[in-house]
């Protein structure tokens, strides 16, 4: 299978790059230069530019394309690249799609847990309506883009939770003062975080693109629920250190603004049941098993 891959050196994209080469796929990745070679294609998506021949000979699309939320605090301006680079890159996808003569069979393009908002004590399923805020209006506006390819290829939209990484990532930040013993919980530490595995990240989106029954939302994130507490004390059991030096809210949004209200302080507790009834099964269903995982690449 050829498979054309935006986003390709993130945290989700790098890892999907090398298991699809593991496992024989063709991959084609985009570019904002020149190809170096035919597994590049170009796009500028701030110019909104793509190679004439960006999708020839495309059997699937995976879309994840999109300046991090992560970078805090989020100024005027980089709320502006926030929505441009995921909105107007995947609708300049979404027309490369529809003009092309030979379709790809299936367009996998990302999303994110934000688009439910706040979802308090219960756990969002697909679906529910989006919530509010910055994040869900984002994750709503890049979504509403994508589906414009309905009528031209099978799509699926990757509602993607908090992926714990061995090296970037949320965890990426937390991981060096955790081995100093100088992490904790965040605000109260009682909000639900929904998490996954990059393991389990990589092959839910592969699950996706190989199972032809498969269209619409899903929300990418392990069956056990967590919260911030519990995070952190997994985190701190598989390191071998205390986790238990709290950051205050207060402190939280002085640095943050309003990111730390929808990154790390509001309830993010999802359902994987309908990723579960697709045929998926997990590799780290639960918190112990994920975090593990991460101690081990230490």
């Amino acid at each position: 299978m050829r498979v054309l891959v935006t986003g390709a050196t993130g945290l989700i994209g790098s890892e999907l790059v090398r298991v699809l080469r593991d496992r024989g796929d063709e991959v084609v990745t985009m570019v904002r230069r020149t190809p170096r070679d035919s597994s590049e294609r170009e796009w500028h998506p701030d110019r909104n530019f793509i190679a004439p021949d960006a999708l020839a000979g495309v059997d699937a699309i995976v879309n994840l394309a999109g300046a991090t939320t992560g970078k805090l605090p989020w100024t005027k301006t980089y709320k502006e690249e926030l929505i441009w680079s995921r909105v107007s890159a995947t609708k300049l996808l979404v027309g490369a799609i529809q003009t092309a003569k030979k379709k790809p069979k299936v367009f996998i393009s990302g999303s994110a847990s934000g688009f439910y908002g706040d979802t308090g004590s219960g756990a969002a399923s697909e679906g529910d309506l989006r919530g509010t805020g910055f994040l869900a209006d984002l994750a709503s506006d890049w979504e509403d883009a994508a589906l414009e390819a309905e009528d031209s290829v099978r799509v699926c939209l990757v509602r993607t939770t908090m992926v714990m990484s061995r090296a970037k990532g949320a965890l990426g930040r937390i991981i060096p003062l955790l081995k100093l013993g100088v992490a904790g919980p965040l605000g109260n530490g009682r909000q639900w975080w929904a998490w996954i595995s990059l393991p389990d990240e990589v092959r839910a989106i592969i699950h996706l693109i190989d199972n032809k029954k498969c269209s619409g939302a899903y929300n990418l994130t392990a069956p056990e629920h967590a919260t911030c507490t519990d995070v952190m004390k997994a985190l701190g059991k598989s390191f071998h250190r205390p986790a238990n030096v709290p950051v205050p809210a207060f402190a939280l949004r002085l640095a943050f603004g309003e990111g730390a209200d929808e990154l790390l302080l509001c309830n993010q507790k999802l359902s994987a049941n309908r990723l579960v009834e697709s045929g998926f099964t997990f590799e780290h269903p639960t918190l112990a098993s994920a975090c593990d995982w991460v101690a081990a690449g230490h």
